[in-house]
């Protein structure tokens, strides 16, 4: 269990050889599924205020969808449109390395003191975009930070606009 949080600390201090490691650790995907659920978990106590207690599970399902849109969208961009020469991944390296930059979606948990929920919110999306592109920099053998950043914003703007056309149409 040390191990386990010391990763969650260290990812979410932006550590790139925590991003390298579980890169490279076959046997990290249950953690990192672990902080992805934690962190989803924490987004949907923290929003308890705004949108009540029946929808905190919808706000978890959705931030676990959200995840693994934005990692299998990321993976195809940055493995099939946007490799540098040195790119070799593949979709369990990059899943073990983005749920780690989940990390510091744990902070969204404090949404819950009245006033800060969409403060805390947005910082932790923030923080957890710049751990994202630790994590794909290191899985997909990046030398360039900026493409790493591209890569990123692309798959975050294609899966948002999938979550809100999924809302647009059950609402």
């Amino acid at each position: 269990m040390t191990d386990f949080k010391n990763r969650i600390i260290r990812a979410a201090r932006l550590d790139v050889t925590l991003y390298e490691e579980v890169e490279a650790d076959t046997g990290a995907m249950g953690q990192a599924v672990g902080v992805v659920v934690l962190s989803s978990i924490a987004a949907g106590i923290g929003s308890i205020g705004k949108i009540g207690i029946v929808g905190v599970f919808t706000f978890m399902v959705v931030s676990l969808i959200g995840w693994f849109i934005w990692a299998w969208l990321t993976y195809v961009i940055g493995t099939k449109f946007l490799p540098e020469p040195e790119t070799k991944s593949n979709v369990g390296e990059l899943l073990r390395t983005i749920g780690f930059s989940s990390s510091p979606g744990l902070i969204r948990i404090l949404g819950v003191i009245p006033g800060l929920a969409t403060i805390i919110y947005w910082s932790s999306e923030v923080w957890m975009f710049l751990a994202m592109v630790v994590a794909v920099r290191a899985a997909l053998d990046y030398k360039s930070t900026p493409r790493a950043v591209v890569v990123c914003l692309i798959g975050w703007v294609i899966q948002m606009a999938i979550i809100m056309l999924f809302f647009m149409v059950f609402r």
